[in-house]
This record gives C-alpha cells, sequence and structure tokens, in this order.
C-alpha cells in the first residue's frame, strides 16, 4: 500500500496482523477490553499560570494504528458475547 506523495506504509505487516489476530481464550479477550478504552481520549490543554502552553490533540489522532485497534476490541467483545455468552455491558 502507498500512501500519498509516494511514500510506503511501513506499518503495513504490523497493520495485517493486528487485523488478523482471533481470540481463542476468554482471558486474553477480557485483558484487550479492558487495556483497549471505549472513546478516543480527550484532548488537554497544558497551562501555566492560567495560559496554555501545550495543546494536546485527541490520542486517537497521534496513533497509525488506531483503526485495527479498535478493530481488535471489537472482534474481542464480538467474541465474548458470541462465542462465550458472556455480557459485555461492562465493556461498553
Amino acid at each position: 500500500m502507498k500512501l500519498l506523495g509516494g511514500g510506503v506504509d511501513w506499518l503495513l505487516p504490523l497493520r495485517t496482523w493486528l487485523n488478523g489476530l482471533t481470540f481463542k481464550r476468554p482471558a486474553i479477550a477480557h485483558r484487550v477490553c479492558q487495556l483497549i478504552p471505549t472513546q478516543c481520549p480527550f484532548a488537554r490543554d497544558i497551562r501555566v499560570l492560567g495560559k496554555r502552553v501545550l495543546r494536546i490533540p485527541p490520542l486517537c489522532k497521534l496513533n497509525p494504528l488506531y483503526e485495527e485497534v479498535v478493530g481488535l476490541r471489537f472482534r474481542a467483545l464480538c467474541y465474548l458475547a458470541d462465542e462465550c455468552g458472556e455480557d459485555v455491558s461492562a465493556y461498553v
């Protein structure tokens, strides 16, 4: 996959690996659901003496693998709900 400007997507092997992960053990799926947040964390302003000195954008914009990580969490939730028959409302 090529990026704009003719560059190469160096993260393609990692993207492919993340998209290919499946779940076979509920404990691993639970851990993934606990580690990956439900929503993109909010932006933050760093203030010194009442003046904004730094703005941190939402972290999802900084993560080049955001879509793959969210997909992994979704697959973990689906595995727990569909295959294991567990209530996943605590993770939603």
